[in-house]
């Protein structure tokens, strides 16, 4: 009997974890590709033409897979008991730069291969850090606000209560 209910609760948390990734995927995927979008439109004006359409699927696939890394790993949870706004900026600072390592070290690794020297590398790292990197980690940051304010409301109201009030009919 207990073997199947630790069987049970290992299903019940895959499936769990399966069904939060995908959301951070819709969610960061809708973010990232409306912004992607944006750019787009605005260097079209000044016929500059960009062909990264699925730049920002591919980014909230793989960043997704990061912020749950993140979340296994309890970073940011430290303020949990303060009001929710502590801890809505808290993790989305925190996740912000959690990302933004992840992304400087794969630069970095990409730049290793493609250069096969350490010091290459590093000379080439050294250009990633552009204004438009800049930017994206602020609009990173922008968008983790509310994506934490969500969490944190279901962590504290509970998951059903919130999926009650965005995806339910409200009789009353």
């Amino acid at each position: 009997m207990e073997n199947q209910q630790v069987k049970k609760n290992w299903k019940d948390k895959l499936k769990h974890e399966f069904i939060e990734y995908w959301i951070n995927v819709a969610y960061l995927a809708i973010f990232f590709s409306v912004f992607i979008f944006y750019r787009r439109l605005i260097l079209a004006h000044y016929d500059v033409y960009l062909e990264d359409y699925f730049m920002g699927v591919i980014k909230a696939l793989v960043f997704a897979k990061v912020i749950m890394i993140g979340a296994f790993l309890r970073i940011g949870s430290r303020f949990e008991d303060k009001p929710l706004i502590i801890p809505v900026l808290y993790k989305s600072f925190l996740f912000t730069i959690w990302l933004a390592i992840f992304d400087v070290a794969e630069a970095f690794i990409r730049e290793l291969i493609q250069v096969h020297s350490f010091g290459g590398a590093v000379d080439e790292l050294s250009r990633h850090f552009t204004n438009i990197w800049i930017g994206g980690v602020i609009i990173v940051f922008v968008a983790f606000l509310p994506f934490f304010a969500i969490k944190e409301l279901s962590r504290v109201l509970g998951s059903e209560k919130i999926q009650n009030l965005f995806l339910r009919r409200n009789t009353e």
